[in-house]
């Protein structure tokens, strides 16, 4: 197998992972799609060998990178895009899903950087961490994502320059807003958690998310194919730039560079 043509891809069953593995397959490389369970639509697709893994556990990350280091001696790229969503005030987020937040945006890449580095050098490879415009520019009520991509942008400036000596590129990716299955997930979970706090308090931001909720049903997530096509460049380029931001994304872009009392009106 040529190591040049082989490909990581993590968060593989869903959404943006999932079209792009498809689309890695079609244009000849061959996928490793890491999910979580199994996968028989990915399974099924010449060029996709379905690997299972958990981001969240270093063991069964160390354990996927061994299962592939048998069948190729490098890869190409790693493309770091599992991901979840904990939205909701800071004040009523449960610890416990702060952590998870935390657990798979920020450790989950940790996890696969660490164990697959050795196949990424062996390749002279390169790492792909997919962002958010919530890295630059923090919304209220999506703190807990802000915070988490804004951590794995740090991450990944500081593993360019670790990275340099082996020739390594590290690309930031902002998709944009996508219509995938992420964000349905999401809004349960707020919802079930702000069930569960006391009414009292609960009810000091009612007014503020019932807005925050009609100014979303407003804003139409766009569809999966730019964001593909922006990952599948960064795979592809000779020579890959630090930050692709796809075009839905770029008014954040502006808005993040505004002096903060004008960006938060305080």
């Amino acid at each position: 197998m040529r190591k040049d043509r082989s490909v990581l891809v993590t968060g593989a069953a869903g959404g943006i992972g999932s079209a792009v593995t498809l689309r890695l397959a079609e244009l000849g490389f061959t996928v490793y799609a890491g999910v979580r369970s199994e996968s028989p639509r990915l399974a099924t697709r010449p060029g996709v060998r379905v690997v299972r893994m958990d981001v969240t556990d270093p063991v069964a990350v160390e354990a996927a990178a061994e299962e592939i280091a048998k069948e190729t001696d490098g890869l190409h790229a790693v493309i770091n895009n599992a991901g979840t969503i904990v939205q909701g005030p800071l004040e009523l987020v449960p610890p416990e899903e702060l952590r998870r937040q935390f657990e798979v945006n920020v450790y989950g890449p940790v996890h696969v950087i660490q164990a697959f580095l050795p196949l990424l050098r062996a390749g002279r490879g390169r790492l792909i961490n997919v962002s958010a415009a919530s890295a630059r520019l923090a919304f209220p009520y999506l703190g807990p994502i802000s915070a988490g991509k804004a951590a794995l942008d740090s991450l990944s400036h500081a593993l360019r320059v670790e990275l340099a000596t082996w020739g390594i590129p590290v690309v930031i990716v902002d998709p944009g807003t996508v219509d995938t299955p992420i964000f349905a997930k999401a809004e349960p979970a707020a919802a079930t958690a702000l069930a569960q706090t006391p009414a009292d308090r609960a009810g000091l931001y009612t007014p503020a998310l019932e807005a925050v909720g009609r100014a979303m049903t407003r804003l139409k997530p766009g569809p999966v194919d730019p964001a593909v096509k922006l990952i599948v460049q960064t795979v592809r380029a000779a020579h890959p730039k630090p930050r692709y931001v796809a075009s839905s994304a770029r008014a954040m872009t502006v808005l993040s560079r505004l002096p903060l009392r004008t960006r938060t009106g305080s």
